[in-house]
C-alpha cells in the first residue's frame, strides 16, 4: 500500500498533515507533485523534473511572444526525468533499498 496525492491545491494545504498521517500508520508516499511532501514522508519518485518543465514553457512562451503561432507549436513532453528515493523514510518503514536503486538514483535524501 502507498499514499499517492494528486496536484490539488486542497491536498497541498494540507501537506503536513498527510504527511505526519502517513508516517504515522507506516505508509509509504510518492508525493512528488510538491516537493516538501516527498521530503517528508515520500519513500520513492520516479517523474519528470519540475524545473526541466518550467525551463521548457519559458522557451515555449518565448517563442510565441516573439511572434510564432501557437497553433504550430508542438506539444511539448517532459524530455527529463529524475529518480528520488528519501532513505529517512526507507529508515522509519525498516525498508532497505538495494544497492541496484541507490545507484541508479538522481538525488538521496538523507
Amino acid at each position: 500500500m502507498s499514499l499517492i496525492v494528486g496536484a490539488d491545491p486542497f491536498f497541498n494545504s494540507r501537506r503536513d498533515q498527510l504527511a505526519t498521517l502517513a508516517m504515522r500508520n507506516s505508509i509509504p508516499g510518492d508525493l512528488r507533485v510538491w516537493r516538501e511532501f516527498f521530503v517528508v514522508a515520500g519513500l520513492m519518485s520516479n517523474g519528470d523534473d519540475f524545473a526541466d518543465g518550467y525551463r521548457q514553457v519559458g522557451i515555449y512562451v518565448g517563442r510565441i511572444l516573439k511572434g510564432a503561432n501557437p497553433a504550430d507549436r508542438p506539444v511539448i513532453r517532459p524530455t527529463k526525468f529524475e529518480l528520488v528515493i528519501n532513505l529517512k523514510t526507507a529508515k522509519w518503514l525498516g525498508i532497505a533499498v538495494p544497492n541496484k536503486l541507490l545507484v541508479l538514483a538522481d538525488e538521496l535524501i538523507k
